[in-house]
């Protein structure tokens, strides 16, 4: 059995629900209107579900004037794209970044759902986020997402953990962009350089995860019994923490789709 591209999502809004897509633009910086749009709090500083579950259940469907926000007990609202003008500063874990703020009517919107002060910043082009440049080349730039551009993770590494849990999780529990069929269990792992479809891709090393594993974002509650983290821990720990899934960086720009073949090139 070759490996295929089995599915894709992904999240507009940083900590968002995961959209699904049948395919997507690989940019520079991921696929297209991927975590583009983060939300800070009073100082600036992001937010995530991590320290906010109920932002999981915020659904975000983006398009080229702006964003659209869905969540439980809340009316639709869209939100354009902010001006240029609206130039702000923010922080994003170590980077200071500048977005575009968003206008009042988001943030009052996600104030009131989340029940905590933020408002809205959008990552316009002109908005450059470096990848660390430990694990990169230089130019290489990154959205909201935590380290790189994108993330994968084999269906059967899901399956595998899944044999050792009480009660299944999905694999959006890790907010795969890609989900891999047809390899062996955490065969991404050694994985240095693959093509998916006409896009080549560099693989840059595991994802370490954390408490946000835990998290349902069908229902926006932590698993009160610590899993699926309690399990990696006996057999996924490294020096650097739990690993699960790998961090990709694009070498080229291009359309992937579901069904696409996936070649290992080195």
């Amino acid at each position: 059995m070759s490996a295929t591209l089995a599915a894709i999502h992904i999240f507009p809004l940083k900590s968002c629900a995961p959209l699904p897509l049948a395919q997507a633009r690989v940019q520079a910086r991921g696929l297209e209107h991927d975590r583009r749009w983060l939300l800070v709090d009073d100082a600036s500083t992001l937010i995530t579900a991590r320290k906010c579950p109920r932002l999981v259940l915020t659904r975000a469907l983006p398009s080229d004037d702006g964003l659209q926000l869905d969540a439980p007990g809340m009316p639709t609202l869209h939100v354009p794209i902010p001006d240029a003008s609206h130039r702000t500063s923010s922080v994003v874990w170590d980077d200071t970044v500048a977005p575009l703020s968003a206008d009042e009517e988001s943030a009052a919107w996600l104030s009131r759902f989340l029940e905590r002060p933020c408002r809205l910043v959008f990552m316009d082009d002109d908005c450059k986020r470096p990848v660390d440049p430990n694990r990169s080349q230089p130019g290489d730039i990154v959205s909201f997402a935590d380290s790189h551009p994108l993330t994968l993770l084999s269906t059967s590494a899901v399956d595998h953990l899944n044999t050792k849990l009480a009660d299944p999780v999905s694999a959006l529990r890790f907010r795969p962009n890609l989900l891999i069929d047809g390899v062996a269990p955490h065969a991404e792992d050694g994985w240095k350089r693959i093509r998916v479809g006409d896009v080549e891709f560099d693989v840059l090393g595991p994802c370490v995860r954390c408490v946000f594993t835990t998290l349902d974002f069908r229902t926006g509650e932590f698993d009160s019994s610590g899993e699926p983290l309690r399990t990696l821990v006996t057999y996924r720990r490294s020096p650097h923490g739990v690993i699960f899934s790998q961090n990709l960086t694009p070498r080229g720009l291009g359309i992937i789709r579901i069904g696409d073949a996936v070649k290992i090139l080195d």
